[in-house]
């Protein structure tokens, strides 16, 4: 019933009734196949009527009641987005160097990314940068959109090393 609750709400739900792994191999197999919020639901917590929820991202653990799991696992799910989306942006900016010249885009991209105006880069500089193993990575319009070609104006290169 609360499997069905929960894919009713649109969250993809897999109930794990396995009684030959115990508990910790379960827990660690849903953790390393990525699974972003996981409930854990025992016998006291059915007397109780809760449920445990935890979130992957934070290891966090919380009673929730079972009239209100679909809710909270929305929530947790929406926060553990908004949360690992943040730090990815916060670990892309720090690793992104703000460059004038192709030579400093090819030292800034040795350890990260390099951002230059694209005006400035042109077909001699990429082939420059192809040499180190650097390639143009996205491009950007002034106010962080993807443009429709490389042909407007005052658009940013973002460059970085190929693995």
């Amino acid at each position: 019933a609360l499997a069905q609750e929960l894919r009713a709400a649109g969250i993809r739900t897999e109930l794990d009734a396995r009684v030959d792994v115990g508990f910790g191999r379960r827990a660690v197999g849903w953790e390393l196949k990525g699974v972003p919020v996981r409930l854990e639901v025992g016998p006291r917590d059915l007397a109780a009527g809760t449920v445990t929820l935890v979130r992957r991202d934070t290891g966090t653990k919380s009673s929730v009641p079972l009239a209100g799991v679909a809710t909270a696992c929305l929530e947790a799910l929406a926060e553990a987005q908004r949360s690992l989306l943040e730090a990815a942006t916060s670990r892309r900016e720090a690793a992104t160097a703000d460059v004038t010249t192709v030579d400093e885009a090819a030292e800034a991209a040795r350890s990260g990314f390099a951002r230059l105006p694209w005006a400035d880069l042109g077909p001699a500089g990429e082939r420059r940068l192809a040499d180190d193993g650097i390639t143009v990575r996205c491009l950007r319009r002034t106010d962080g959109e993807v443009p429709e070609s490389g042909d407007e104006p005052d658009l940013s290169a973002t460059v970085a090393r190929a693995y």
